[in-house]
């Protein structure tokens, strides 16, 4: 049973919402951008939780009146799989993607948003150097066909980008529901470079296998939530030979992180590997979803983002 806001909230619907720098980060940030007097709150389901819990807890944000919406974290599938009904309007990544990662409300209109395609791209784009693709024509390794693998894959594959893209990009995951899922979404934005997809869900030793082959500079990215959601890395051996040169993304920022321990021991005999871990991803994350929840602009850059990053920073 939900208790009624008593000021205007925020909800965090994820897995383990309370160890989140976020808890820290947004009454610091409230007040820089001069919210008012608010507050966050989180809710937290198991993975590929009951159909009523997420309703019930997309009801309860609908009708009461203080409660102006949710940033949603792991669950963005199964979430909007079983409250599609519940939404007035979604946008067209959320209908794409079948997924929504922000809940906020227009007019009594309940709202969902998908916005890792742009934050994931934004946050990608801040370490990358620029065109990275096209003079490397390293790969990209996705593990992970969630919405933040999705999502990243999206970013990639816009045609604008010309042949400032991956020369190949591979997923790997171990639903294969989720690979035809990624499969169905590639085809309908018409992907036009090559795409490979690997079920691992009968044999864990192929991301190791998978990594082995990629290009020098190749990119490497963790988007399966373990580290963070769930204990240990998508990665089942201790050595892995990352891509001379390369990347290592992991989408977490906390948790045991095994998956950057694992790139940290391969750096010790590549030094030119780079290593980052999901910070700024948190950050574009949050910034974007604050901004469609409270219905106020926050830049992507410039001094209001970089002040904002300094405030979350501090509390890291």
């Amino acid at each position: 049973m939900y208790q009624k806001a008593k000021k205007r909230t925020m909800y965090f619907i994820g897995v383990t919402t309370a160890s989140s720098s976020i808890m820290k980060v947004f009454p610091k940030w409230a007040k820089y951008l001069k919210l008012g007097d608010v507050e966050i709150k989180g809710i937290d389901f198991i993975v590929h939780d009951e159909s009523e819990k997420y309703r019930e807890a997309v009801e309860f944000i609908k009708n009461d009146e203080l409660s102006l919406g949710a940033l949603v974290t792991t669950h963005k599938m199964d979430l909007l799989r079983v409250c599609k009904d519940q939404f007035d309007k979604l946008d067209e990544y959320a209908e794409l993607m079948d997924e929504i990662s922000s809940i906020s409300k227009r007019d009594g209109k309940l709202i969902g948003h998908a916005k890792d395609p742009i934050t994931s791209g934004l946050s990608l784009d801040a370490f990358l150097p620029e065109n990275y693709w096209k003079n490397t024509r390293a790969e990209a390794f996705i593990i992970g066909a969630g919405g933040s693998g999705v999502a990243i894959s999206w970013h990639m594959l816009k045609k604008e980008f010309g042949e400032n893209r991956p020369s190949k990009i591979i997923v790997a995951n171990r639903s294969e529901g989720k690979i035809k899922k990624i499969k169905e979404i590639h085809r309908k934005i018409g992907a036009d470079i090559p795409v490979e997809y690997y079920s691992t869900i009968n044999n864990c030793d192929i991301n190791q296998k998978l990594c082995e082959k990629l290009k020098p500079g190749s990119l490497v990215i963790n988007a399966t939530g373990l580290g963070k959601d769930a204990p240990g890395s998508p990665f089942t051996v201790d050595e892995v030979s990352f891509p001379q040169k390369g990347i290592a993304w992991d989408f977490n920022y906390r948790g045991d992180l095994i998956f950057l321990d694992q790139a940290s021991l391969a750096k010790e005999k590549d030094d030119k590997l780079q290593i980052e871990d999901g910070w700024i991803y948190f950050i574009h994350g949050w910034t974007h979803v604050i901004a469609e929840v409270f219905d106020i602009d926050i830049p992507t850059k410039g001094p209001v983002f970089d002040e904002l990053s300094k405030i979350a920073a501090s509390v890291r």
